[in-house]
């Protein structure tokens, strides 16, 4: 039995996650990019993120890069600062094993440690009942869903919105509401 690590993505986890992502893109809906991006557009979206102090984790089997989560900014306006977006991918041999759930509980400890109050999911096909369940089972509630907002693959698809709260969540004003 291999031993699974989490652990923060470096940039010589990037060739792996360009491959999850690329099969995401082919032949999945949980993202609407329809052409998938390289090496290098991997890279600036990488250091974009890692730049904005945003954390980024994979999950290793035996060395081997199996899947990736990471939390960025939700909307780049000011107002949502302490709101972020999660994204999580697996290679497909690995889905359902719990995996993503780890990932995700990570991403949620350490969101909260940077103190965001909010954490969205925006989750490609309302059929993607496998990431609906694990956000559900890391406490999201679902806030909506927007329909036939995508099309790929010669159907239109739906959106999932969940939202979760980080730490104290909206209970308290964060520490610089000063600046409102």
């Amino acid at each position: 039995m291999s031993t699974l690590e989490i652990r923060p993505a470096t940039e010589a986890d990037l060739a792996f996650i360009t491959e999850i992502y690329a099969h995401a893109v082919r032949y999945g809906t949980a993202t609407f990019e329809l052409i998938p991006p390289d090496l290098s557009e991997m890279t600036r979206r990488f250091r974009a993120l890692m730049d904005g102090g945003y954390p980024y984790f994979v999950a290793t089997r035996d060395g081997r890069v199996v899947g990736y989560a990471y939390a960025g900014a939700y909307r780049p306006r000011p107002a949502y600062r302490f709101t972020v977006e999660n994204s999580v991918y697996l290679e497909p041999a690995i889905h359902r094993r719990g995996i993503g759930l780890q990932l995700m509980q990570r991403l949620i400890i350490e969101c909260e440690a940077l103190s965001y109050r909010q954490m969205i999911a925006v989750i490609g096909d309302s059929a993607n009942a496998g990431s609906i369940g694990v956000h559900a089972r890391c406490g999201f509630q679902t806030i909506g869903t927007h329909p036939n907002v995508g099309f790929k693959f010669g159907r239109w698809l739906d959106t999932v919105m969940m939202q979760r709260a980080l730490g104290e969540g909206a209970t308290t004003l964060p520490a610089d509401s000063k600046t409102d």
